[in-house]
């Protein structure tokens, strides 16, 4: 199967420029590193008695069970990005004890959320796969089938429902491609019995956006919220939100739960592991957020956020 092999520090140069030189120096400097183990990694994923549960699998890419229904999301299981960029903490699952996964969602085309070495790893067990607009230009052949929406749009299969939600971000993978891939980016609201999970893979913040999607998917069970990359802030504040930004978000949103994602798995901006956390969590005080609504989740950690009746 053919293989596309972009390269990250192209992506990001012409992101930022002298900006990110930093953060690509010390993304060269990890290729001779081993990322850490993640001990007692889960072997059955599966929980009998959850609705709602997660698994955190490191960066964007978390295992969310719905009931009977599993949803991965930007699933990334290889040891470097971009090939330019080596994980810190392995994957938090081994992409041999995944269940059959009734939908993919992939937010955007960067290498580190679109990993089509992933997909190949993971394509026996992939059912479904969702794109943004302009995104099946980028998928190699898989035997899954794959599918594009635009904001607004919904897919369902079985009482499932995926809607794409707005987000603000970029949507090109390569560079050149900045000039005509404008929207291929997205957030998704998953559906399904009654429980609702926000998705929001990379977005700056967009007050108007959070909120109408809140507005359209009232009581969200949960939302996986991109905490960082925070620093430079003056340059990651065109793309992505900060810690204290996410709070926000999650306010916007008017979600029940949040797990912080999108941190401590890949060397992507001038903060160290775990600074981008203790500021989300500072401002998460500040705010006042009740104390079950953050759910702290680490690498290879599963939480039940809803159980199941006995």
């Amino acid at each position: 199967m053919a293989r596309l092999a972009p390269s990250l520090l192209v992506a990001s140069l012409a992101l930022g420029g002298c900006a990110v030189v930093p953060i690509a120096t010390r993304n060269l400097a990890t290729l001779t590193s081993t990322p850490a183990r993640v001990p007692h990694k889960i072997a059955q994923p599966l929980r009998a008695d959850a609705r709602l549960s997660v698994l955190w699998v490191g960066h964007a890419t978390a295992l969310v069970q719905l009931d009977d229904k599993v949803v991965l999301t930007d699933p990334v299981f290889t040891e470097t990005v971009g090939q330019v960029s080596r994980r810190l903490v392995e994957p938090g699952l081994e992409p041999s004890a995944l269940p059959p996964v009734d939908a993919v969602l992939i937010s955007h085309m960067h290498p580190d959320h679109l990993s089509l070495g992933s997909l190949e790893l993971i394509e026996p067990v992939v059912r479904h796969l969702a794109l943004p607009r302009g995104g099946l230009t980028y998928l190699t052949d898989f035997s899954f089938d794959a599918f594009e929406l635009g904001t607004w749009e919904t897919w369902e299969r079985d009482g499932l429902r995926v809607t794409a939600v707005p987000v603000k971000h970029v949507g090109f993978r390569y560079g050149i491609d900045a000039e005509w891939m404008l929207d291929a980016f997205t957030g998704y609201v998953v559906e399904y019995h009654g429980l609702r999970v926000y998705f929001g893979g990379d977005t700056a913040y967009d007050e108007r956006a959070f909120i109408e999607t809140g507005r359209r998917f009232p009581g969200l069970d949960l939302a996986l919220l991109p905490i960082g990359p925070a620093e430079p802030r003056t340059f990651m504040r065109k793309t992505h939100v900060g810690p204290e930004e996410a709070v926000q978000v999650f306010l916007d949103l008017g979600a029940r739960r949040v797990v912080p994602v999108h941190r401590d798995t890949f060397v992507n901006s001038n903060d160290k592991p775990g600074d981008a956390l203790a500021r989300f969590l500072a401002e998460a005080k500040a705010r006042a957020l009740p104390p079950d609504a953050v759910q702290v989740v680490g690498i290879g950690e599963q939480r039940v956020l809803i159980p199941r009746a006995p």
